[in-house]
């Protein structure tokens, strides 16, 4: 089953954050192999807000220790965490995203909204630009309760179009990029 985990700062956290992150490096490599896409959340000055994992597990209860076993949650790094069965309709990884890790500006695009699904199918004519991309799903999977894009954009307005307006309750646009360890 894939989970689309995001773990959302609190305000002034960054330091703790920092003194974690070997921490949080050393128990996302127990989920390596799981790992469909990670990485953090920024402000427009770099400054982490939040950390993005989708990952492949085998139940709910497994995602949810993942959650919050997690190193910043347990310290407190976090205010939130939403987590949500996903659907990985690209089929890869953000590794196999073929404009590689480094090159343009990249969001995450969060549409939250409830009631009939809403882009449920990936839009070819952003394909290339796609580096995950999915619907978000009650914890049995029966229900749409949003969708969850990983983009490659020029601009946080480009990147919130990969959504369709008006077909979601909230739609936010985060500056995201490739995360772990340097390779």
């Amino acid at each position: 089953m894939e989970f689309f985990c995001y773990h959302r700062d609190r305000p002034d956290s960054v330091a703790l954050r920092h003194e974690l992150l070997e921490a949080h490096w050393s128990y996302m490599d127990r989920f390596d192999k799981e790992m469909i896409a990670r990485g953090p959340t920024l402000t427009g000055d770099d400054v982490p807000t939040g950390s993005v994992h989708i990952l492949d597990l085998p139940d709910l209860a497994a995602a949810r220790a993942f959650a919050f076993d997690e190193p910043g949650y347990q310290a407190g790094v976090y205010r939130d965490v939403l987590l949500r069965r996903w659907r990985n309709l690209l089929g890869r990884t953000m590794w196999d995203f073929p404009g590689g890790g480094t090159d343009g500006n990249r969001y995450l695009v969060l549409g939250l909204g409830s009631g009939q699904g809403a882009d449920l199918a990936v839009p070819q004519d952003r394909d290339d630009e796609l580096i995950a991309y999915g619907p978000l799903l009650s914890d049995d999977g029966a229900t749409w309760l949003g969708t969850a894009v990983l983009v490659r954009a020029p601009d946080p307005d480009t990147a919130r179009a990969v959504l369709t307006p008006g077909l979601y309750a909230d739609i936010e646009v985060h500056n995201w990029q490739f995360g772990g360890r340097s390779q």
